[in-house]
């Protein structure tokens, strides 16, 4: 992985691109003999992989409301962003949607009611956050979960640019005095239609995005979580579970386990310190933002936030970042009896 310390790549894309295709396909050597055949081989896979995944055929459940109305006190306003992850395409349910599974999350460990607005487009990159920031921020938001990189990796958007549209977004929350969580870009080789070469690729590709995010939002004084391949074992072990009729998007398992890794740095941003914590792993600990961002995109359910060494923001590496693997709310055993709700689901319910 390339390094990060800047969020504007120091190649065009396109020349990135071919070098990363060289060394995942044929090695250093590769002749430009083999470098045209990867590139006949990388665009059938990409053909054959958007015939493989279905395009979307309906909307998501609408996840608005309150949650927790019974409990007493003024409502924290969530605002959910981002794209098909973030709105929860590929269940049925209402529950099952990231925003709702986080509201109910929020509302239950802070006896506090939650008012969920989810802004997020099925389909969406990161140049469309602007639009919904600005209809998020009519809202008067606690706190914003974003959820985007995904599409900005199939449609090859440059990095340095889907960054920046992502740190505008996450500066214009933060400047209106809400809290930001984002997701990281997921990691899409795991995703079954895609095969290699291509899934090397678009696991090195999802990489670089989801550092180059943590490096611009942690910047921008938001907080960010890994989710890389979080469920790869899993998706690997059981697919028809963990994946959604199009086998690309999560099934409600899938968006448990990821809203479960998210919750507790929701809780962490707003001031909350319950959690339940594991022992600490080597992952833990300060890095410079750069370092810390690596560290994340490799192991997925890794929060990082910005921290301070002796008083001082930055040092000779740069920001310094705090990085840690918090538990994951929720998060059960997959094996339970055919039709009953999955742990991460009953927990956050």
């Amino acid at each position: 992985m390339g390094a990060v310390g800047s969020v504007v790549p120091d190649r065009p894309r396109l020349q990135r691109a071919w070098r990363v295709a060289r060394l995942a396909a044929f090695g250093t050597g590769a002749t430009a003999a083999a470098a045209a055949a990867a590139t006949g081989i990388l665009l059938g896979q990409a053909r054959q992989a958007r015939r493989t995944i279905p395009m979307a055929e309906a909307p998501p459940p609408r996840c608005d409301g309150v949650y927790g109305a019974k409990f007493p006190g003024p409502a924290l306003n969530l605002v959910v962003l981002g794209d098909s992850s973030a709105a929860g395409y590929g269940v049925h349910r209402r529950r099952e949607t990231p925003g709702s599974l986080l509201a109910t999350g929020l509302s239950r460990r802070l006896q506090r009611p939650v008012r969920l607005r989810c802004f997020a487009v099925v389909g969406a990159i990161s140049a469309g956050l602007k639009f919904q920031v600005e209809a998020a921020l009519e809202g008067d938001p606690d706190i914003a979960v974003i959820l985007i990189g995904g599409n900005d990796v199939t449609n090859r958007a440059p990095l340095g640019l889907a960054v920046r549209h992502l740190v505008e977004g996450v500066r214009a929350l933060r400047a209106a005095g809400a809290e930001v969580v984002v997701g990281t870009c997921p990691d899409l080789g795991t995703i079954r239609p895609i095969q290699p070469p291509l899934r090397w690729l678009a696991r090195r590709w999802s990489r670089q995005l989801a550092a180059a995010q943590t490096v611009a939002v942690v910047s921008a004084g938001g907080w960010t979580v890994s989710l890389g391949d979080l469920l790869g074992p899993r998706f690997t072990a059981e697919p028809g579970r963990m994946f959604a009729w199009d086998r690309f998007h999560p099934s409600a398992e899938g968006y448990a386990v990821a809203a479960a890794a998210i919750l507790p740095t929701a809780l962490a941003a707003l001031g909350h310190g319950a959690e339940r914590r594991p022992s600490p792993t080597r992952v833990e600990g300060v890095r410079s933002l750069p370092k810390a961002a690596h560290e994340a995109a490799r192991h997925p359910g890794t929060e990082v936030s910005g921290t301070q060494v002796r008083g001082s923001e930055s040092g000779p590496g740069g920001r310094w970042a705090q990085l840690r693997r918090r538990g994951l709310f929720g998060v059960g055993a997959v094996s339970q009896p055919a039709g009953a709700d999955s742990p991460a689901v009953e927990e956050l319910r």
